[in-house]
């Protein structure tokens, strides 16, 4: 009976020594996906993803990649104090017409898990976002 509650002892211990971090137990996104609409052709466009430092250290981001060459990621490369904010720009080259959706995988030092964040969207061509602005009504101030 010893050996068999030493063992579970060990067991559960080993466990606990060896729990990995998840990204969502260090960092708070306000959003995961961004979806920027109806985009011009050529006309790069910009979301910025904000997150908060849930964790009781000090948040790096060793990485904000994009999973592909169409766009381009920035990040905020200071120490994120606890209870502060930090932000990950992704922005989409809008070269091709048609419907996106483009994943950005971040790293944040200490956390083995890839926490993959996501800009969405459609690029129409100049005249039909041209043809767009024209139908929304100007916002007033007031």
């Amino acid at each position: 009976m010893k050996k068999l509650m030493l063992s579970l002892s060990l067991m559960c211990f080993s466990v606990v020594l060896f729990a990995q971090k998840k990204a969502d137990d260090v960092a708070k996104f306000k959003a995961d996906v961004i979806d920027l609409g109806k985009i011009e052709q050529g006309n790069p466009s910009t979301a910025t993803f904000y997150l908060s430092n849930i964790s009781s250290e000090p948040l790096i981001i060793e990485q904000a990649n994009p999973t592909c060459g169409c766009t381009i990621g920035d990040y905020t490369k200071a120490p994120i104090a606890k209870g502060k904010e930090g932000w990950i720009k992704a922005t989409y080259n809008a070269a091709n017409l048609g419907t996106f959706d483009k994943k950005l995988t971040v790293k944040f030092a200490g956390v083995d898990e890839i926490k993959n964040i996501t800009i969405k969207g459609e690029v129409v061509s100049k005249e039909e976002f041209e043809k767009l602005k024209k139908e929304k009504p100007a916002k007033t101030k007031g």
